[in-house]
């Protein structure tokens, strides 16, 4: 079973950093509604250092999926692939329960085209994928 989780696990941080890096080098498409709004107005407004941030902590979550579940030797000790792993269900957790205002499971404002999809989709990826993320880390190589 855990080849086939780390695989889907580490394909959808892929695909998930790649968008990122498209959003980052001024992409449009799939960004509607992809930030917290307060009165129908974005909260932030991600850059490109940003985008590229995240993108790259997607892209080393998903290495470390690989080195962690699947074996592939990697430059990483075992122990720091753990933790490694750890980091990111307990990151991906956080983000699963939110803030209470405008994030994740227990926000308090959903009236926002965000908050709609955050219901929808981006809090129970958070959540899927933090679940992955700690099998992984229980059992992995």
């Amino acid at each position: 079973m855990l080849p086939w989780l780390a695989w889907s696990v580490a394909i959808v941080f892929g695909l998930l950093s790649l968008l990122h890096v498209y959003w980052a080098f001024g992409g449009r498409r799939g960004a509607n509604d992809v930030v917290p709004e307060k009165n129908g107005k974005p909260l932030f407004r991600p850059g490109t250092v940003a985008s590229l941030t995240v993108a790259g902590l997607l892209a080393a979550s998903a290495l470390l999926v690989f080195e962690r579940a699947i074996g592939i030797p990697g430059i990483l000790p075992v122990t720091i692939r753990s933790l490694g792993m750890w980091g990111v269900a307990t990151v991906l957790m956080a983000r699963a329960v939110g803030e209470f205002n405008y994030i994740g499971i227990f926000k308090r404002r959903r009236e926002s085209g965000f908050a709609r999809r955050d219901n929808r989709i981006y809090t129970p990826l958070a959540l899927g994928l933090a679940i992955g993320s700690a099998v992984i880390a229980w059992y992995g190589v």
